[in-house]
């Protein structure tokens, strides 16, 4: 399957030094056939979840595991698996949309992601030949359950801290002892992707069994939400792992833990779509029913305001999932499905995107179920209504796959990292761009349109990201990395520049093409831009606070005021719009 045809695909992080071809950017209106039909039988299989989700939050694990067989036999577990072993081998565009629908289905969507992305793809990538045949087929069938043990209760982010040991045998086994922690799908999983230290130091995957001696899983955790997901201690004592069940290196654990999680990242990203496509229907037919003083409070100002917000957000981040689908498969494109070095290529080319993914569609859920609770009033706060559990549920994707806060700070460390090595012209671009403030300013054209203003004010974040980046090289050189507040503040431009220019480039390109709902997509977009414009000027103010002062500060808010002149859009008409088509459909409307 073809996502897109693209001759020259942009590699990351380059899109915030200029703006792409438009030739270049994947939009959910570009799916084909084929991903359209693959949606459907996703989001068929997504409505018979819901239909158990009171059975499935009573750990109802014999339910679960049929669920998950059902997905195999649908194909949903197989995306990204070669036909040699059991999968089809479709293209990221397809993962990204089952990932979309399942993403709506709470707790089942933790134990799918757990086994389709972390315990699969692990074996995909680095298994030998002989591991793939020996586990893939039985994975994608949903007959085994896969779950991923990296985390310790003294190591999350910090991974490569974990404490889990493999001693060496004379044989080429290794016998492991540790304690894994939070560990979703722990309670009935029958395979371990497990992480430990071989002789104490060298960070090792392995393939580890249920029934091999020694493995065995603590009480399930009470927790805040996924009530309908295990979450268990897999605890290991002296488990004799057999040589044939190293996964990829001794010593080379990370390239598996890292690499898993960046395809995690993306995976979290396109789930959220989902999360908030929904809980916008269910606020909107909510406010249509409900009356207060005599009317529908779908009528009100203030009701409009919150769900016009919620389905622009949501806008910009599902433009950016697929444009982030669209340049993985552009890489991939006439690349070997088996070839497991090539689609490992390209999740490090993108690792940057993905991480903006996790961290904007985590926060993006959160907020709209956050409004959608409020929509609800009372009855949003109580289990009656979804809008609770909802809540409860979105708010781990903050921490899952590496927390925001870790985020946060790869991301424009990544981009510095690229920069150093010469894999993206970041330090020429912040020179010239240095230059720029430095020459008189003359006075620039008024863009000619709402969207074409959107595409000027994107153009203005990506300076001002440039701006803080640089500077932020040059105050703190090789100890940037020490400064984790400038750094977050870096990432928070980059997040909104990536948002801002995904949705104008996807409206964009609806207009050019005359597509239905063309004037909902451009109000969308210009509504995230008109956002964006005051967030990015308040955190590039603190940015610069954080590493100048006196004239120097001056100087810098001065060059500021030059890069970021964004004239307000009148948000409040373009929310009442997107909100009022909201609600005429009952659904999320673009």
């Amino acid at each position: 399957m073809t996502t897109t045809a693209i001759e020259t695909v942009p590699r990351g992080g380059e899109w915030l030094l200029e703006a792409a071809p438009q030739e270049t950017i994947f939009t959910p209106e570009r799916m084909t056939e084929e991903h359209r039909l693959i949606q459907q039988t996703a989001q068929e299989f997504t409505n018979e979840v819901a239909g158990h989700t009171e059975q499935l939050e009573t750990k109802d694990w014999d339910l679960t595991r049929e669920l998950l067989r059902r997905a195999g036999e649908l194909g949903l577990l197989a995306t990204d698996v070669p036909e040699a072993y059991g999968g089809l081998a479709l293209d990221k565009a397809s993962a990204a949309v089952i990932a979309g629908c399942l993403g709506q289905c709470g707790s089942f969507s933790a134990t799918y992601g757990a086994h389709a992305n972390l315990a699969i793809l692990p074996i995909r990538m680095f298994g030998t030949d002989e591991q793939k045949q020996r586990y893939l087929p039985s994975l994608v069938t949903g007959e085994t359950v896969g779950a991923y043990c990296l985390s310790e209760a003294g190591s999350g982010s910090d991974a490569l801290g974990a404490k889990a040991r493999a001693a060496r045998q004379a044989d080429g086994s290794f016998v492991l002892n540790g304690e894994k922690m939070w560990i979703t799908n722990g309670g009935f999983a029958d395979l371990y992707i497990v992480f430990a230290k071989v002789d104490g130091e060298h960070f090792t995957a392995f393939i580890v069994e249920r029934g091999f001696d020694g493995v065995s899983t603590g009480k399930e955790e009470h927790k805040m939400g996924l009530h309908g997901s295990s979450t268990t201690p897999v605890v290991l004592q002296d488990v004799r792992v057999p040589a044939d069940n190293l996964l990829g290196e001794v010593g080379k654990g990370h390239k598996v833990a890292f690499n898993v999680l960046n395809y995690g990242r993306f995976k979290l990203g396109a789930s959220t779509v989902g999360g908030a496509r929904g809980a916008i229907g269910e606020s909107a037919r909510y406010a249509a029913s409900r009356r207060q003083f005599g009317q529908p409070i779908a009528s009100f100002g203030a009701v409009k305001h919150k769900i016009g917000g919620m389905v622009a957000r949501t806008y910009a981040l599902e433009s950016m999932v697929f444009r982030t689908v669209g340049l993985i498969d552009g890489t991939l494109e006439g690349v070997d499905p088996g070839d497991g070095g090539a689609i490992l290529r390209a999740l490090e080319e993108y690792a940057v995107e993905s991480s903006i993914l996790k961290v904007a569609g985590s926060e993006t859920l959160h907020d709209v179920l956050d409004e959608n609770v409020q929509i609800h009033g009372g009855n949003g706060f109580v289990r009656d209504y979804p809008a609770e559990r909802h809540y409860r549920d979105s708010r781990v994707n903050r921490i899952f796959e590496g927390t925001n806060e870790i985020n946060r700070l790869l991301i424009p460390g990544m981009l510095v990292k690229r920069a150093v090595k010469g894999d993206l012209a970041l330090i020429p671009a912040a020179k010239k761009l240095q230059d720029e403030l430095l020459a008189p300013s003359g006075a620039a054209a008024a863009p000619d349109g709402p969207l074409e203003a959107a595409a000027a004010a994107v153009g203005m974040f990506r300076k001002v990201g440039l701006a803080v980046i640089g500077l932020a090289m040059q105050t703190y050189g090789q100890k940037l990395s020490e400064q984790q507040e400038v750094l977050s503040f870096a990432a928070d431009i980059v997040i909104d520049t990536y948002a801002a220019d995904s949705a104008v480039a996807r409206a964009r390109a609806a207009a050019a093409s005359g597509a239905t709902g063309a004037d909902l997509q451009a109000d969308a977009a210009a509504s995230y831009v008109d956002g964006a414009a005051m967030r990015i000027e308040a955190t590039a103010r603190s940015a610069f606070a954080a590493m100048a002062e006196g004239d120097e500060l001056r100087t810098r808010l001065a060059g500021l005021r030059r890069l970021l002149k964004v004239t307000p859009a009148n948000d409040v008409r373009l929310r009442r719009r997107l909100s009022d088509a909201a609600v005429e459909r009952g659904a999320y409307p673009l």
